[in-house]
């Protein structure tokens, strides 16, 4: 049967080291229960490792029919509840949770917290807590209850979850920008050593520091030192701060152990404004270094319909990547959510299925990639030769067309109606074409 708290804002790790009966405690990952998650919650890891440690039982609640809790007139009924201590973390303010959670939580009869919770100024894990070892066991039971214990699906959806370490080596920005929770620090401290929280049986490591190139640059040399002295490829989620590339960092970069794409980020393209177009000349200054010291696989989120949600967004989109393919880069469209607003939603979505497909993008201008989709839509992608992608879509003959086209081909054809200047800057550039021209430069 749930106890009540004195208080469940965060997370009390004295509560859990002076309690005298060892208790069963139930973790939730309410992003997990609502959509799902690619990465496991780095904070339930650590309460995990940290109460085990007192001697205390850790489930990871799979559903919340677990809970054989009820609602009856309003009231929440717990009796039946086999847990002493619930604790709740979220991450996206859009997760939804049943309404017997809030209940709960406003009755202090579970810990939570996470940034779907309190957006800025959350209550942090106690030091003891946040510098514990994680349990990277947590979700292995969850795991084998979604899979039905298949190593392919194993593989394929829960990488994330067993192959990795994973940990902050520095917190905090220098940016604060708008559109990220990050906004507590004012610079960019030194946080955990590699072997804090790396289990030396999985074979990667990867990293959630906010702003690892904002660190000065004795404690960005000791982060890569120890990062190559762990004998694991790892790799930084967050998009690095390109506009803070040195050689320094460069030459560092392209000797470490590195798994997959570097990953930077390019958010803005506005030339007439002195601070936005400052933005933009640090960010190609920064490509400039990286690809003077670095050829290795490149690739930058692309922030769009933040600014705003008009057709000048959409050509800070193309402005953006035509200086990727200049650089032998890849873009990744990040669309933030006002993008559902906007009359362009299905320009932001071609532009980001374009992009976000390398097989695609490395071979096609955007035309290409949105004659191919009607291709496919009219049923002739067979008569057309491996290979080739005509600028001008040529049925065939013998080919009766549908009445109507491909929403892809559609909306390509009216924007470029109503915006030709730009379809004829943009749409028929091709990454094949263009990488490398500022390479070496």
């Amino acid at each position: 049967m749930l106890r009540q708290l004195a208080d469940g804002k965060g997370f009390d790790a004295k509560f859990i080291k002076n309690v005298t009966k060892k208790l069963h405690i139930g973790l939730i990952d309410a992003d997990l229960l609502d959509h799902g998650t690619r990465h496991p919650n780095l904070v339930l890891l650590k309460i995990s490792g940290f109460c085990k440690s007192f001697g205390h039982k850790v489930s990871l609640i799979k559903k919340y029919d677990e809970l054989n809790i009820s609602e009856e007139h309003g009231d929440v009924f717990f009796e039946k509840c086999e847990y002493d201590t619930l604790v709740i973390s979220q991450v996206f303010k859009f997760t939804k949770r049943p309404s017997f959670i809030d209940r709960l939580i406003n009755s202090n009869y579970m810990f939570y917290g996470g940034t779907g919770f309190f957006e800025i100024n959350g209550p942090n894990l106690p030091y003891e807590v946040e510098h514990f070892m994680p349990d990277y066991n947590l979700y292995n039971d969850y795991i084998e209850y979604k899979t039905e214990g298949n190593s392919k699906k194993k593989k394929r959806d829960w990488d994330d979850y067993l192959s990795y370490s994973i940990g902050f080596t520095t917190r905090g920005c220098i940016r604060h920008c708008g559109f990220c929770v990050n906004r507590l620090l004012n610079s960019v401290q030194e946080w955990s050593p590699v072997q804090e929280f790396m289990d030396p049986m999985r074979p990667k490591i990867y990293l959630w520091d906010d702003n690892i190139m904002a660190a000065k640059p004795a404690v960005f040399k000791r982060v890569m030192d120890d990062l190559q002295r762990s004998g694991k490829p790892f790799q930084f989620r967050q998009g690095m701060d390109i506009r803070l590339m040195t050689e320094e960092k460069a030459q560092l970069l392209n000797k470490v152990k590195y798994y997959g794409d570097f990953i930077f980020a390019f958010d803005h393209y506005r030339m007439d404004d002195p601070k936005e177009k400052n933005n933009v000349e640090q960010t190609i200054r920064g490509l400039t270094i990286w690809r003077n010291n670095c050829l290795k696989a490149t690739k930058l989120y692309v922030l769009v319909a933040y600014d705003s949600i008009d057709v000048d967004d959409i050509k800070g989109a193309f402005f953006r990547i035509k200086i990727l393919m200049e650089f032998g880069c890849l873009p990744y469209i990040m669309r933030f959510e006002n993008y559902n607003d906007s009359r362009f939603k299905g320009m932001y979505t071609q532009l980001a299925r374009w992009c976000n497909q390398p097989s695609f993008f490395k071979k096609m201008s955007f035309r290409q990639y949105c004659v191919r989709n009607e291709e496919y839509h009219q049923g002739i992608q067979d008569l057309i030769p491996k290979g080739t992608y005509n600028n001008v879509l040529k049925i065939p003959p013998n080919i009766v067309p549908k009445n109507k086209h491909c929403s892809c081909y559609k909306i390509m054809l009216d924007f470029e109606k109503e915006f030709p200047e730009i379809a004829s800057q943009y749409f028929d550039l091709r990454y094949e074409d263009l990488k490398k021209c500022k390479i070496g430069k």
